[in-house]
């Protein structure tokens, strides 16, 4: 039982601080936040994903990327353009790592008030702590698995961002429904989405993508959308106003 507690905790914290600090605030700026603010948060970014940790500046250009260029030849990451998900996946690791590394031009337009923390992205992403945390994360499954299906749920654990990506960026532009007939491919997910805290909603976002509340319909409820306005609430973070067109 600790062990699919743990598992669950890291797949939500961890998909919380993607959905709501790397692709709200760092790729679309839904809302602002303090310096501060800004910097507690990638250290708790850095705490959930873990092993898996992405740096805000690489996701953030790499998704205003995917925005601009989505299913064509350009899209960093698309089943139109990728044969199957594992190709998918490298070919998203090479841009994002081209991107983080500098290794690439990149248009302005992408990287314009994109947040970036150098000296922190470069220890969290380092070798020396993906494996610390991935030997912490064998030692609580030596310590706490009591059957031999928990130790299943390691891999999880190791690659939890690259799963969630996968998860949106490729059974998301092929499975679900359309609330609006957009020029790509985008798809929602669930009518609730239970699983990705609202990333789900992927349709809807490709339509309205500054909107901070990816949910449309009453029964498309965004998790963390709700958590956003609790924090809007409390003066942490200030949410941006948004004239949705019809």
């Amino acid at each position: 039982m600790a062990v699919v507690i743990f598992v669950l905790v890291l797949w939500y914290g961890g998909l919380f601080f993607q959905s709501f600090f790397l692709h709200r605030y760092a790729a679309h700026q839904v809302f602002t936040m303090s310096k501060t603010m800004e910097r507690i948060t990638f250290v708790l970014t850095w705490i959930f994903q873990g092993s898996s940790y992405l740096s805000a500046y690489g996701y953030g250009i790499m998704h205003r990327m995917h925005h601009a260029f989505t299913d064509t030849e350009d899209d960093p990451h698309s089943p139109s353009h990728d044969p199957n998900l594992f190709a998918m996946m490298w070919k998203t690791k090479t841009i994002y790592q081209d991107i983080n590394q500098q290794r690439i031009a990149i248009d302005a337009r992408f990287t314009k008030n994109v947040p970036q923390w150098s000296s922190f992205d470069t220890f969290a992403s380092s070798r020396f702590s993906r494996i610390v945390w991935g030997s912490l994360y064998i030692l609580f499954f030596v310590c706490f698995a009591t059957t031999w299906w928990q130790w299943l749920l390691l891999p999880v654990t190791l690659f939890m961002a690259p799963i969630h990506g996968v998860i949106i960026n490729w059974f998301g532009h092929i499975y679900g429904y359309v609330n609006y007939n957009v020029k790509n491919t985008s798809k929602n997910l669930f009518r609730f989405d239970f699983l990705m805290m609202g990333e789900g909603y992927h349709n809807n976002h490709h339509k309205y993508a500054s909107r901070a509340n990816f949910g449309v319909k009453w029964y498309e409820v965004d998790l963390t959308y709700v958590i956003i306005k609790i924090l809007d609430a409390f003066g942490l973070i200030k949410l941006k106003p948004v004239r949705i067109r019809k």
